[in-house]
């Protein structure tokens, strides 16, 4: 299909412009690829490159086993399961850039996508799946626990239920919501639950805070804060200061969550689309991934502050895709996408098990 030269920003007749290009890789990602390649769109994933923060594929990448992604009855390792999503994808023709997306124009049409270091992109259509990071204490032992399966968790539901971390004592980080029913969770597997908070109250709603208090498997480490995490290969211990008098100590602990809010990758979307008050895609209607913008579509954590769940930012990747695939074909600027002649993949594709609407 052929675009004039006045719907590139440059005038560049030649310039090649994407069907459609998915931003991020995680669950929500590499899923939105596989339903847009089958569907012939010869989509493009821009994956996100490595950062102290995250790395290509998400929040998955640093979690060791995954016990409740349907289709794995032993567990499966986040970064295999990763890999194995970006393979499919690729497998069905996906093309695969890493690099971050650092700005997004959508006063031309098609967009304009700028990355870091590999240059302008031009996309009929743009799926959003660059997650939401976990925040985190910023400690040294934190992080190194955190990335080599030590016991260190930013998910209870994720990781909670694992054997390692069965009748063990467990911390939870945080004071909120989120904290309340991590800890409240984790009873269920633990032998103790201690919720350590820098305050004296919770921030939490009081039906949520009382539910959590009158547990008597949970206590509470009042005006504490954490200041370092103990152990070599795992974790054995907290030490902790109270952030009234100073004092520090140390408790045992056989695992740690945190519990202190996440943060969607948005910066780059800021303008762009609507984005709510904590910087998570606003949906333009309620179960559908279309966004402020016509033609830009959202997946996975980057718009779901409540779930949070890979199976769940897997189930809106294929949401995001097939709204694109209907947007593109209703046409864009009044002229709908050109579908290859030939498949993308060297291989026959298998017609859906399931039907989309069963």
């Amino acid at each position: 299909m052929s675009e004039s030269a006045a719907n590139t920003p440059s005038g560049d007749a030649t310039a090649r412009i994407e069907n459609v290009v998915i931003i991020g890789s995680g669950p929500a990602g590499w899923t939105a690829a596989v339903y847009a390649a089958r569907a012939r769109l010869d989509p493009l994933v821009i994956e996100g490159g490595p950062s102290r923060e995250m790395i290509p594929g998400g929040q998955l990448m640093f979690t060791t086993d995954i016990e409740n992604f349907p289709g794995f009855p032993e567990g499966v390792d986040g970064q295999k399961l990763m890999a194995d999503m970006k393979t499919q994808a690729e497998r069905f023709g996906t093309r695969v850039v890493t690099d971050d997306v650092v700005e997004v124009d959508t006063s031309v049409r098609p967009f304009r996508l700028v990355t870091r270091y590999s240059g302008e992109y031009f996309a009929r259509s743009v799926i959003l799946a660059t997650g939401a990071r976990a925040n985190w204490l910023g400690l040294h032992n934190e992080e190194r626990l955190a990335q080599s399966g030590g016991g260190v968790s930013a998910c209870a539901v994720c990781d909670g239920a694992l054997p390692a971390f069965r009748d063990q004592v467990l911390a939870v980080v945080g004071g909120g919501d989120s904290a309340m029913e991590e800890a409240t969770y984790l009873t269920k597997f633990a032998r103790e639950v201690v919720i350590v908070h820098r305050r004296d109250s919770f921030r939490a709603s009081p039906i949520m805070a009382e539910r959590a208090l009158a547990d008597p498997k949970i206590r509470v480490a009042w005006n504490s804060e954490v200041v370092d995490v103990l152990g070599d290969d795992f974790i054995t211990g907290l030490r902790l200061r109270d952030t009234v008098t100073g004092a520090e100590s140390t408790i045992t602990v056989g695992g740690l969550f945190l519990a202190i809010g996440h943060t969607p990758n948005t910066g780059f979307l800021k303008g762009v689309v609507d984005l709510d008050d904590a910087g998570y895609v606003i949906p333009a209607e309620p179960w559908r991934t279309g966004t402020s913008v016509e033609g830009i579509f959202a997946a996975g954590d980057v718009m779901d502050a409540y779930y949070r769940q890979a199976v769940t930012a897997a189930g809106t990747g294929c949401m995001a895709a097939l709204d694109a695939e209907r947007w593109l074909a209703h046409g864009v600027e009044g002229t709908p996408h050109e579908i290859p002649a030939e498949p993308v993949a060297s291989e026959p594709i298998a017609a859906e098990s399931v039907a989309a609407d069963s």
